[in-house]
């Protein structure tokens, strides 16, 4: 192998790495914010998961958040709560500052 093959490698596996990490806190966020939603809508104990798990699956739809907010808006809409998009939106840029310091810290501890 060449030098440049070399580096090559290391900056594909380095782009895998950094992409794998964003969808990790893309979906923990995700997660977060479903918990959020789901109390909300008064949904208690394992609705509470069930639900967080359906906002995740929500997320893939499309890139960004907006197809989360599409979907919550019409859950809102059926218990007529009249929660804002920009109180969506603030509380998913808690929910994503939360995930990333969560894997930050994942990424930090020593691994066995």
């Amino acid at each position: 192998m060449t030098i440049f093959e070399d580096r090559k490698d290391v900056f594909e596996k380095a782009f895998v790495k950094d992409g794998t990490r964003d969808f990790e806190i893309e979906a923990r966020a995700a997660k977060f914010f479903g918990f959020w939603a789901a109390k909300q809508l008064g949904l208690e104990g394992e609705d509470i998961n069930t639900y967080a798990r359906e906002v995740i699956t929500a997320n893939l739809k499309e890139p960004g958040f907006n197809d989360i907010y599409e979907r919550i808006e019409i859950d809102f809409d059926k218990k007529e709560l009249d929660i804002s998009r920009a109180t969506m939106e603030a509380v998913m840029r808690k929910s994503l500052k939360q995930a990333q310091q969560e894997i930050a810290s994942k990424d930090k501890s020593p691994k066995a």
